[in-house]
């Protein structure tokens, strides 16, 4: 297993103008990750930035461990949700052109007025498609617990059992366990056989009035930390991960309120302290 860091630690600083993919890259290698997990929303001007991207992977010697895509496959259009795997399957050619074999991909969300069931079938299908073309080319899909259809381990279980394919795996997300109300612990020991990537992400409950906070489905509240600092339990996730035979990159996904070149940086170092002493 080897360190990562998500540039979605870093949102805010890209939002502000303050770096962009190349610069998120030599941050990361001066942060002493080892790899960084790529997101599709932060591209300027791929044509441009792409090849200045691969320079700076290979001048820092730095791995891109994931792609992360935003689909979401509970919308009615069939038409909209075709689109939806192509947002994966462009993915899977941009993980290819980087040198990374995992793409980070979503199921979609409970949206009022359509039924538990259809949304299900949709994410099923969509999956099955975007993971048919994924396992042509040799990429790994890693679905992200995420939300209320695919929040818990066992709804990742469930739903990459069904799509049945070698080429979907589970991204496991340690912090969003807690707001769907699963011990984080719990869910790994369900997912680990299933990982293809994984998310070291920390929580902590939520002082009154504290924002930004996330809100747990019972009504508690969330705030993110650095990795170590939080109610995560680092170093059991790690053991189950090791014990379940997990090679694959753990990726920090800082969501704290403290600056985040800080909190992503110390989260790094946290988390690998806490793998070396595996």
């Amino acid at each position: 297993m080897q360190v990562a860091v998500s540039m979605w630690s870093l949102h805010r600083e890209f939002y502000a103008k303050r770096l962009d993919v190349v610069d998120f890259v030599k941050w990361a290698a001066d942060a002493k990750a080892d790899g960084v997990e790529l997101l599709d929303v932060f591209w300027k001007d791929f044509p441009t930035e792409g090849p200045k991207v691969l320079d700076a992977l290979e001048e820092t010697n730095v791995k891109v461990g994931a792609y992360a895509v935003g689909n979401n496959f509970v919308i009615p259009d069939p038409e909209v949700r075709a689109e939806q795997v192509k947002i994966i399957t462009r993915g899977v050619d941009m993980a290819k052109y980087l040198n990374s074999k995992v793409v980070r991909v979503f199921a979609g969300d409970l949206t009022e007025g359509i039924a538990f069931d259809a949304a299900r079938s949709w994410i099923v299908a969509g999956l099955k498609e975007a993971a048919a073309y994924a396992e042509e080319h040799g990429i790994v899909l890693a679905l992200e617990n995420h939300g209320l259809l695919a929040g818990k381990g066992a709804q990742v279980q469930g739903l990459i059992t069904d799509v049945g394919s070698a080429a979907l795996k589970a991204t496991i997300d340690t912090g969003n366990f807690l707001l769907v109300d699963e011990e984080p612990t719990d869910a790994v020991r369900i997912l680990a056989p299933l990982a293809g990537h994984v998310h070291f992400k920390d929580f902590r409950p939520a002082a009154p009035g504290e924002a930004p906070s996330y809100p747990a489905l019972s009504g508690k509240r969330f705030v993110g930390t650095i990795i170590g600092e939080g109610v995560v339990d680092t170093r059991q996730i790690l053991r189950l991960l090791k014990d379940s035979d997990y090679r694959g990159w753990l990726s920090v996904e800082f969501e704290g309120l403290e600056e985040e070149r800080f909190g992503a940086s110390r989260s790094i170092a946290n988390l690998a302290a806490a793998l070396a002493d595996l």
